[in-house]
């Protein structure tokens, strides 16, 4: 195990390539919002909110979500989405994320006074200034450090409720004699093919499509018309999978929607998780699952802090699958998922997979510029090699001057 002082981790440069926007609004501004909206909560401090809702640890997973019914409550309007995504953006600058990819699901936002057009276009916008801003700094400006970037990420859902927002409520009344699959499937369907005009025909910097909700139950395969929609325009692809379920929706993300990446992963090594009865050798059946992902390098987006607050079955960080993925040398990359509901940062996610797993110097190096040759960067293929090159090269300037 190893240590490293934080003043070194924080100015290494890094990604956050699973970070949710409605997870990771500043307590003091969904105060603010709350208070400007009158919308209840449940505390009006920062340290009730903590004590309340947002906490260390959580009982389960429906307590993990509870936070979100009060941040997505706040996101409502062009102004507050604008407000969450610069202030997100300014977060991640401030310890030392020089490129992420922040997700949401637009339908939860969309309303009567919303449409999803401008629910995106808010978020952008957040982003746009931030980024501009950042990238006036002298080391930025004059080419001695990589520059701020930023990709949007736009999330289906796997199941949803009217009770989820009003663009659900009237999605299901208008299609109340569907069975719910095919209710999911229109959504996500619509949303996909919405994200590609919205990314083609307006210049929005949407540059991956993502299914996130509930797992257990409702399988990634009911949403391959989405993902072969996207697919077919070129549009990168990430699947939440292997967090609550196991290594058969990890293979149906990955060989039916086309997954670039997979969010999570928690569960590919477990094979007491593995559902169908046809497969009869289940050790077998991860091991070439995962030789299959080491060999097209299809990268899991890890988040230890996430997993432990979610996963009653995980008592501690060191018994993370972290330690097998790296085993199995699998592209790894660290990443928050919800810094607010998680109460954590990436240089925290870093910290913790380095004092409870054995990476040394080259693996921590490695997993960090990942994050960088796997994301999906908004320019040319050229564009992105040239802007990892000068990453690493700032990397090591980095190392060289704290002494490793």
């Amino acid at each position: 195990m190893n240590a490293y002082p934080e003043a070194f981790l924080r100015e290494l440069p890094k990604t956050d390539l699973h970070v949710h926007l409605d997870g990771s609004i500043r307590l003091g501004t969904l105060i603010d919002m709350a208070k400007e909206q009158k919308v209840k909560l449940p505390s009006y401090t920062e340290e009730g909110l903590r004590d309340l809702v947002f906490k260390d640890r959580y009982e389960s997973l429906d307590d993990y979500l509870n936070g979100f019914q009060y941040t997505c409550a706040v996101l409502q309007t062009p102004e507050a989405l604008e407000r969450a995504a610069y202030e997100l953006a300014q977060d991640n600058f401030a310890e030392g994320v020089r490129y992420f990819e922040v997700r949401f699901a637009p339908q939860l936002h969309v309303h009567a006074g919303l449409d999803i057009k401008t629910v995106v276009s808010s978020v952008a916008r957040g982003l746009e200034r931030a980024r501009a801003e950042i990238n006036q700094k002298e080391g930025i400006r004059v080419g001695t450090e990589p520059r701020f970037e930023f990709g949007i990420i736009v999330c289906a859902m796997r199941m949803f409720t009217a009770a989820f927002s009003e663009y659900f409520r009237r999605f299901m009344a208008v299609h109340a004699f569907s069975p719910p699959e095919n209710v999911y499937a229109m959504a996500s369907l619509e949303l996909a093919r919405a994200a590609v005009a919205l990314r083609n025909d307006h210049g929005l910097p949407i540059v991956g499509f993502d299914l996130a909700g509930t797992e257990a139950g409702y399988p990634a395969g009911d949403h391959e018309a989405a993902y072969a929609y996207v697919h077919r325009h070129f549009v990168n692809k990430t699947v939440h999978a292997g967090e609550a379920y196991g290594p058969e929706s990890i293979f149906q993300a990955i060989t039916e929607l086309h997954a670039d990446r997979i969010g999570h992963g928690y569960h590919l090594f477990s094979p007491e998780r593995i559902q169908s009865p046809a497969i009869r050798d289940r050790e077998e059946y991860i091991h070439r699952l995962a030789q299959y992902i080491a060999e097209r390098r299809v990268t899991l987006e890890v988040c230890l802090t996430s997993n432990l607050q979610t996963m009653p079955e995980l008592s501690a960080i060191r018994e993370h699958a972290l330690s097998k993925m790296l085993l199995a040398r699998l592209s790894v990359t660290l990443c928050t998922d919800n810094r607010t509901v998680s109460n954590t940062t990436v240089t925290r996610e870093i910290d913790l997979a380095l004092k409870n797993f054995n990476i040394d110097t080259h693996q921590l190096k490695n997993i960090i510029i990942y994050g960088f040759k796997r994301s999906f960067f908004p320019g040319s293929y050229n564009e992105k090699r040239n802007y990892v090159r000068q990453v690493i090269d700032y990397y090591e300037a980095v190392a060289k001057r704290h002494g490793y």
